[in-house]
């Protein structure tokens, strides 16, 4: 069913409130989000201060507005993205559209993943469409780990703490508890017993954290959640968005490689060829 009719006088304060979020941005890309001045952007427009205030109340709401846009513009990214039949291609996918996004609109994710805005708390409705971002990581992840079990068959299935890791396998290495196996056998250097150490403290920070999450509100939009899927995305997006982050801040400058084979490495590294 159509929408109502739009009178004349509100297509005009909507074509007046995209105007002023086109200044802001324009702000935004020049000078960072916390040197936004709505007096600045009324003199652009030939306005008034209260003039400019009949469209937007303040600051903040003219901040939320853009945050929205932003993070929609990049959940659409993500769900364009997300048809790969593939759990695996899914979060290549994933993971290139969202950098190439970035990259394309540097003021607009660091305007989500950035420096927070001095003194602004963005509304509940961000959380829900950057949920909608989460869950599509949580659900191919949970789709990983539910092909692996299928493939292990019955009997061996991953016990509590062994689902998908954030690579697409299992974190269990399959040796069951007081298996009677030298620890030394046919170890290759780094293999020895200091480096299994090192991997049962691994294996049991995950699980803590795992079980951990099972305990949090659902965040990630599906319920129930399986810890070890939410673990694994949790991880997928923050060495994702550590890479990003790092990159337009310009940390790499003057370092001598090229930021596109770091993030192609870890998101290969996450269980997503790219």
């Amino acid at each position: 069913m159509a929408g109502a009719p739009v009178n004349p006088r509100e297509r005009y304060r909507q074509q007046v409130r995209e105007e002023i979020k086109g200044h802001a941005w324009a702000q935004v890309a020049g000078s960072g989000a916390s040197a936004l001045s709505l007096n600045a952007i009324a003199k652009l427009m030939g306005l008034s201060g209260p003039a400019l205030y009949r469209y937007y109340a303040n600051r903040d709401e003219l901040v939320t507005e853009l945050v929205l846009d932003a993070y929609r513009e990049l959940a659409e990214v993500n769900r364009a993205a997300a048809a790969a039949a593939t759990p695996e291609r899914r979060l290549a996918d994933l993971a290139t559209a969202t950098r190439r996004w970035a990259l394309a609109n540097p003021h607009r994710y660091l305007l989500i993943y950035g420096t927070p805005v001095p003194g602004y708390s963005a509304p509940p409705e961000a959380t829900t469409v950057a949920g909608g971002i989460m869950e599509l990581l949580v659900t191919t992840y949970a789709e990983i780990d539910s092909r692996r079990r299928t493939a292990a068959g019955p009997g061996d299935g991953a016990g509590p703490g062994e689902g998908v890791g954030p690579d697409g396998t299992g974190s269990g290495d399959g040796a069951s508890p007081g298996e009677d196996a030298d620890p030394d056998a046919g170890a290759a250097p780094g293999e020895g017993p200091e480096a299994a150490g090192s991997a049962e403290i691994a294996d049991a920070a995950g699980a803590a954290f795992e079980r951990h999450l099972s305990d949090c509100p659902a965040w990630t939009g599906v319920s129930p959640a399986a810890p070890a899927a939410a673990r694994a995305a949790l991880t997928f997006w923050t060495r994702v968005h550590g890479v990003i982050s790092l990159e337009l801040a310009g940390h790499f400058t003057g370092m001598g490689f090229d930021p596109a084979l770091l993030y192609a490495s870890e998101v290969a590294s996450l269980g997503g060829a790219i």
